[in-house]
C-alpha cells in the first residue's frame, strides 16, 4: 500500500531512539498516523513540528498497518510563532480540534480551513474569526451541526441574534428578547463572512457559542472537557482585539 498526499503535522511522539510517530491532517486522507523512522535527528526535527504543511508519502504492507512515513517541508511555520504566544495557543488548540475527527476520515474542506488557519495564526485580524467559524464547522463534520438558517420561533431569515443553548437553533433579537439571558448571542460575523473584523465582546460571544456545543456534544460524552490552551488563546486574542 502506498499513497501521496500533503498533510498540516498536529504531532509527533518520540518511538524508540531516533524515530517519531507523526501525526498529519492530510488533505484527502483526513487524519493519519505513521512512523518517521530518524525523525529525531536535527535535519527532520524541524520539519515535523506542529503547524507546518508537509509532503508525505506513506507506505505499509497493509493497509490496516501504522506504516511509515517519507517527509518534505512544503511550508514551515512553526518557527514563526515563537514570538507570538497566542499563535502557539492557537496551534495547539488546532491540532486538539482536528484530533475529534475519526482517523482517516476525509475532510478535505476542514482540511483547507485549518491550513489557512495555521498559515496565518499570527494574524489578529484574520485567524481568531476564522477558528470560531472553523469550530463551527467541525461541529457540523462530527455530526452536530448547528441550525442558524432561520429563526426557530418565527421562521425569519433576517433579524438573527441569538442561538438556542438548548436546540441549537437561531431565533432573531426580537422574539429571543424575553429570553435573551438564557439565550447564546450569535455574533454577526459568523452570519457573513464580509462583516468586518469582529472586536473582542464579538469573539468572546462566539467561542462562548461553540465552546458550548463542543462541550456538551462533543467532549462530554467522551470525558474530556475543553483544552486549556483554548481559553489561553481566546483571552490572549480578545484581549489584543479590544471592545
Amino acid at each position: 500500500m502506498e499513497w501521496r498526499d500533503e498533510g498540516l503535522v498536529i504531532g509527533a511522539r518520540r518511538h524508540g531512539e531516533t524515530s517519531v510517530i507523526l501525526e498529519l491532517m492530510t488533505r484527502g486522507r483526513g487524519r493519519w498516523l505513521g512512523l518517521v523512522r530518524g525523525g529525531l535527528s536535527r535535519t527532520m526535527r524541524p520539519v515535523l513540528q506542529p503547524g507546518n504543511r508537509v509532503d508525505a508519502t506513506w507506505r505499509a504492507r497493509l493497509e490496516d498497518h501504522l506504516g511509515a512515513f517519507v517527509v518534505e517541508p512544503l511550508a514551515a511555520r512553526a518557527a514563526r510563532f515563537l514570538d507570538h504566544g497566542f499563535a502557539l495557543h492557537g496551534l495547539a488548540h488546532l491540532s486538539a480540534l482536528l484530533r475529534l475527527l475519526p482517523e482517516r476520515d476525509p475532510h478535505e474542506e476542514l482540511y483547507i480551513v485549518a491550513d489557512a488557519i495555521a498559515d496565518r495564526l499570527d494574524a489578529l485580524d484574520y485567524a481568531p474569526a476564522l477558528m470560531a467559524r472553523f469550530e463551527l464547522d467541525l461541529l457540523a463534520a462530527l455530526g452536530f451541526g448547528l441550525d442558524l438558517r432561520a429563526c426557530a420561533l418565527t421562521g425569519a431569515r433576517a433579524g438573527l441574534a441569538y442561538v438556542s443553548p438548548k436546540s441549537g437553533r437561531a431565533v432573531t433579537r426580537a422574539a429571543g428578547e424575553p429570553w435573551r439571558d438564557r439565550l447564546l448571542a450569535y455574533p454577526a460575523f459568523l452570519r457573513d463572512e464580509a462583516a468586518p473584523a469582529p472586536a473582542g465582546g464579538d469573539l468572546s460571544d462566539a467561542f462562548r457559542l461553540t465552546g458550548h456545543f463542543l462541550a456538551r456534544d462533543v467532549l462530554a460524552p467522551r470525558g474530556a472537557a475543553l483544552p486549556a490552551a483554548r481559553a489561553l488563546y481566546i483571552g490572549a486574542v480578545v484581549l489584543r482585539a479590544g471592545a
